[in-house]
This record gives C-alpha cells, sequence and structure tokens, in this order.
C-alpha cells in the first residue's frame, strides 16, 4: 500500500481535528470533546509513525 494508508490516517486526523472544533464551538459535551480530540490524536500518531523509517533490519 505504499504511502496510502499513512496519507489516509493523516486526512481522517484533519477531519477529526475539524470536527473537534465544530464540538467545541456548538458546545458540545466535554466527553464527546476529548474523545474524538483523542480519535484525532490517535490517526495523526499512526500516520506520522508510520511514515518514519525503520531502523536496526
Amino acid at each position: 500500500m505504499g504511502a496510502a494508508l499513512p496519507t489516509l490516517l493523516l486526512i481522517l486526523a484533519g477531519v477529526l481535528v475539524g470536527g473537534v472544533w465544530s464540538l467545541y464551538r456548538q458546545g458540545a459535551p466535554k466527553g464527546a470533546v476529548v474523545a474524538t480530540a483523542l480519535l484525532a490524536l490517535l490517526a495523526t500518531a499512526g500516520g506520522v509513525l508510520w511514515l518514519l523509517p525503520e531502523s536496526g533490519s
């Protein structure tokens, strides 16, 4: 899959960050905002870590 999966993860992270901002502005419950922010953080971390080169092999 090459760089397709990390790219999709980073796109998903961007959509989730927009969702966090939208939820926050609408006054959504704090739990929903935090949960969406955590998902955005996980998607970002997954996409970035996937792109890092392997070491030690």
